[in-house]
């Protein structure tokens, strides 16, 4: 890996702007998390792509403001074993959010923030999409950075990410922020995009809304409540 790059493939610094931005808007995706889903203590939380990085004060956001820390199960593919001695009664389990190791309707409500653009292809985003629905029982909460937002977050890099997609790639590999080119690493959605992945899954009611930034959608988030069964 780079060493510019850390573990959420961003080269921002710890103290940048951009990352006291992204502090502050996942502290309002919580607050929307919180106000459409009004989970109580009894509620099992599932958190998927917790991150292993410790340098920016956005990492690992909903585990720092949750406040039912013992009912968090936090599952990726980086080792943030360390949650578990910072936040006592939190769970840190190895998982792929492709193929998520739990039962259906086992967790009450899946989150999961800035992970969706890392898993790859279309496919596996709509895999992702469909595990997370899977295995909740009551509620799933996604947010993905917008890909019309003008500034592209990962690299700080102006417009180039609305170019087409292969073209942003080709570009990237050009530049010091060549590991972005890969697919597997990065790729930046649009609500369009999500809709089209997302079909009508049955039995959910599914909401996408956007977080702002200086009055521009700034991130994409996609809620679903699991209708009741009468």
């Amino acid at each position: 890996m780079n060493r510019n790059i850390n573990e959420q493939y961003n080269y921002a610094s710890s103290t940048s702007l951009s990352i006291k931005i992204a502090t502050a808007v996942r502290k309002r995706m919580f607050s929307i998390f919180m106000s459409t889903f009004r989970p109580d203590e009894s509620a099992s939380l599932l958190d998927v792509g917790v991150t292993a990085d410790r340098s920016y004060s956005s990492s690992n956001y909903f585990e720092s403001l949750y406040p039912y820390k013992h009912r968090i199960l936090a599952v990726g593919l980086d080792n943030a074993v360390f949650l578990e001695e910072k936040y006592p009664g939190l769970q840190f389990q190895y998982a792929n959010a492709l193929a998520l190791p739990f039962a259906d309707n086992s967790i009450d409500y899946v989150h999961s923030s800035a992970v969706w653009e890392h898993v790859g292809c279309v496919e596996n985003q709509r895999k992702m999409l469909f595990e997370c629905l899977r295995v909740a029982d009551k509620g799933v909460f996604l947010t993905t950075p917008n890909r019309w937002f003008p500034v592209e977050f990962h690299s700080q890099l102006p417009l180039v990410h609305w170019l087409p997609k292969k073209m942003f790639r080709w570009v990237l590999r050009r530049t010091k922020y060549f590991e972005l080119a890969d697919e597997a690493v990065l790729n930046l959605m649009t609500a369009g995009e999500i809709k089209t992945l997302l079909g009508k899954p049955a039995g959910w009611d599914i909401r996408l809304q956007y977080t702002y930034v200086l009055g521009w959608p700034s991130n994409i988030i996609l809620t679903a409540k699991r209708r009741s069964v009468v």
